[in-house]
């Protein structure tokens, strides 16, 4: 909430980080609480961006009611897919995840009189919220639209780590035949996480969607799956508050090394990532805690 006093100028790239916060926090339900590792987070943010995308430009600019909707879309594409790609384990299972992620963006190029295919979907009109705050060009409504958005999903899923189940899905992380033997539902559990996060990943996308009025492509794509990764793991992954530092320290990052080397800015990510594994094993969040104790 400081960044909209303090930083007034930045307040739409303030709204893309609270919105990829979201996105990092649903990908770290899955990795970092189930141990399920996927490529294919980005099929359920895509989900929830289109959704919210194409009602928007078809006449129905309602924010609220269009979010709802992509997360509803995204969740119905998490319990299919989960279904059948929780069934393997291994390499096997995150190439499935992939699979998914790359049929989703195959289909979006086919269908571009809907999707609007390599030109991206434009043309979005997005009513005011509740009939009274519009978006305005500064990012002010959008900034504190994504705020509220992220705190509500983040004290869900942290209802959720701090439940039974969560407990549960930390066992299965840790020793998923144990969890077997002593009578658990795995499967069951964590296909409800996996719709769960792919629920909250298609709110992320489509958040992104209605404040920056574009979706392309790039939403589906393996180069936006593999980057929330990079991001939980600068931040920590398994720790619910990593998304909360990796994002913004990768985009602000991105931001100024892009600045200064328009080209090669990736290298310097590459550097700090490479740091980051070296000197803070389990991310920024897991250095200070051993740094407090």
């Amino acid at each position: 909430m400081a960044a909209f006093l303090v930083f007034p100028s930045y307040l739409p790239l303030g709204s893309q980080i609270l919105a990829t916060i979201l996105f990092a926090l649903s990908a770290d339900l899955v990795l970092g609480y189930a141990g399920i590792v996927t490529l294919g987070h980005a099929a359920f943010f895509g989900t929830g961006a289109y959704t919210s995308g194409i009602l928007a430009v078809n006449g129905w600019g309602e924010p609220i009611s269009g979010l709802l909707a992509g997360a509803l879309a995204a969740a119905v594409i998490g319990v299919v897919s989960g279904f059948l790609v929780l069934r393997t384990s291994g390499l096997t299972l995150l190439m499935q995840t992939l699979v998914v992620a790359t049929l989703l963006h195959e289909a979006a190029n086919r269908a571009s009189s809907i999707t609007g295919g390599d030109d991206g979907l434009q043309g979005m009109q997005m009513w005011p919220i509740f009939g009274v705050f519009r978006f305005d060009l500064f990012g002010r409504t959008a900034y504190i639209y994504c705020l509220v958005v992220l705190f509500l999903c983040w004290w869900l899923a942290r209802r959720i780590v701090h439940s039974p189940f969560g407990r549960s899905l930390t066992g299965i992380r840790e020793n998923v035949l144990r969890m077997h033997a002593i009578g658990a539902p795995v499967m069951r559990r964590r296909l409800v996480i996996y719709t769960i996060s792919a629920a909250l990943a298609g709110l992320a996308g489509g958040l992104i969607a209605q404040t920056t009025a574009f979706v392309g492509l790039g939403f589906l794509s393996l180069d936006r799956s593999g980057t929330v990764l990079i991001m939980l793991i600068i931040g920590g992954v398994g720790r619910l508050y990593g998304a909360f530092i990796g994002v913004p320290l990768y985009m602000i990052a991105q931001d100024r090394f892009s600045e200064v080397a328009p080209v090669y800015w990736y290298f310097w990510i590459g550097l700090l990532m490479v740091l980051v594994v070296v000197f803070a094993r389990g991310g920024i969040f897991g250095l200070v805690g051993r740094l407090r104790r």
